[in-house]
This record gives C-alpha cells, structure tokens and sequence, in this order.
C-alpha cells in the first residue's frame, strides 16, 4: 500500500461524509424545524386542561385516604 492511499484511509476515518454532519442540509433543516416548534406558544386549551389537572391532583392529596 503506497503512502496516498494511507493519508486517504485516514482521512475517511477521521470526517466520514454521511450527510448527516452538523454541517449537513439535513442538519440545518432540523435545527429551523426545532427552532421553530420551539418558538410556538402553548394553546389556550392545553393550559386549561393542564390547571385543571393540577387542581384535581390538589383536591386528591387533601382527601384523607382509605375511606375514613
């Protein structure tokens, strides 16, 4: 094995171009994607559903268990 085909084996292993790199088309779609799902607000009605929840967990904890 001559000394070109070594630099490049090494070269391969150090920087594989999977197309999947941070650097990638791939990767800067996903990091807009997630920027942008990060950026939408919470629906109202999800807020709701969530107080209402916490409240029914409160009143839960303030009832004596077992039956008494």
């Amino acid at each position: 094995m001559d000394k070109d085909n070594l630099v490049n084996q090494q070269r391969m292993r150090q920087s594989p171009d999977d197309g999947l790199g941070p650097t990638s088309d791939i990767g800067s779609r996903l990091r807009a994607l997630y920027g942008a799902v990060q950026e939408e607000g919470v629906p109202d009605q999800l807020l709701d559903l969530l107080e209402k929840l916490d409240n029914a967990e409160r009143d839960q904890s303030k009832t004596p268990q077992g039956g008494e």
